[in-house]
């Protein structure tokens, strides 16, 4: 089979994680008798230098004609949030995730075992397991809503951001946790803030309707508050987490670091139709750019959910995430998550290493 994927390089360490993600992809269609075609799309600052805006017109539609989208990083200080909107790169990101539909965003969190000493988390909470999937919907809520901004007679400016959801959004997001957990332990948490929010009860309301129709799989009602410290607490608990789109970026982000290092974890952005997108959940990291240093392995992680969920080979995800727990079996280890006084390997080194485990 020939796949044909898009890749955005983006800014920072972006090329070079990128870089090795594409080794690995390669090491994965020799052994699997695969091809992978590979379409460059300019997108984040770096197109703000070239063309003036981060979001060049045609990306989407490039991206289209594309079976999936690795993006390695966009962003950083230097098209910071003085800049225009249409010269930011995280503005740029929320627009491709729209105009392909990708309203699903799946951030698996999970303690790899060769690190189970780097989790910040008391050893016996660790020993119980961490391996939970974050579902967060990702085109609605406050991130999308309208935004105002006017002068007030007596408190100076006042700005407004808008959350609104539709039962629409809410029950298709809800429908991907559902189908997941059938695929993992069959277990759903939905987090919302129920006892204030009108979106959230709206939301609860659709959840439970929603429960009723997969009865195999155990569901519960979780406050955004008690989750995050639920998180802490005793993480093993959960399976699945659905939630709306700013609660997800915060308990995300959150989940990540239970498990020793962002540097470590992918993510994916689905729709119905349109190609998937998939993504390191770390960022830019201007600051380690050019130097080899970067952690690659979190976007070879990413080029393994594409495998499992663009394009259904659950083998080859399976020969990928089996690679790296190797290499890091074996002690490798990039700055980022060596231990003081080890010998790191740079960003080529352990992209190498993984391919060669493939």
């Amino acid at each position: 089979m020939n796949y044909k994927i898009a890749l955005i390089r983006g800014d920072g360490i972006g090329p070079e994680v990128v870089n090795e993600a594409v080794r690995v992809l390669d090491a994965v269609g020799r052994k699997f008798g695969h091809s992978f075609t590979y379409v460059d799309v300019l997108m984040g600052g770096c197109a703000t230098d070239a063309v003036g805006k981060s979001y060049p017109d045609g990306t989407a539609e490039l991206c289209k004609t594309c079976d999936a989208v690795l993006l390695g990083a966009v962003g950083g200080p230097k098209w910071g949030s003085d800049k225009p909107a249409e010269q930011r790169p995280e503005t740029a990101l929320l627009a491709l995730r729209k105009d392909l539909g990708l309203y699903a965003n799946l951030r698996p969190a999970a303690l790899r075992p060769a690190l189970a000493d780097a989790c910040p988390l008391k050893r016996e909470t660790a020993e119980r397991g961490i391996d939970l999937m974050m579902v967060r919907e990702l085109t609605g809520g406050i991130y999308f809503g309208k935004r105002g901004r006017y002068e007030t007679e007596d408190r100076g400016v006042e700005c407004t951001d808008l959350m609104a959801y539709s039962e629409m959004e809410i029950e298709r997001i809800g429908r991907r946790a559902f189908e997941l957990a059938r695929l993992r332990r069959k277990k759903v948490a939905s987090v919302d803030k129920a006892n204030v929010l009108e979106t959230s009860r709206l939301w609860r309301s659709v959840m439970h309707r929603l429960a009723q129709e997969y009865p195999d799989v155990e569901y519960s009602d979780v406050l955004v508050d008690n989750c995050a410290m639920q998180l802490v607490r005793d993480p093993s608990q959960f399976d699945v987490v659905v939630t709306e789109n700013m609660f997800g970026d915060i308990l995300s982000d959150e989940a990540s670091m239970i498990t020793g290092s962002i540097g470590l974890l992918p993510s994916a952005s689905i729709g119905d139709s349109a190609p998937g997108l998939y993504e390191p959940i770390h960022g830019s990291a201007p600051d380690i750019a050019g130097q080899d240093k970067a952690n690659p392995i979190a976007t070879i992680l990413s080029a393994a959910m594409m495998m499992r969920y663009s394009f259904h080979l659950a083998d080859e995800a399976a020969a990928i995430e089996n690679a790296v727990d190797a290499v890091l079996a074996e002690g490798w280890r990039t700055p980022d998550i060596a231990e003081p006084g080890a010998q790191a390997v740079g960003t080529q080194k352990m992209g190498e290493l993984i391919a060669a485990k493939i």
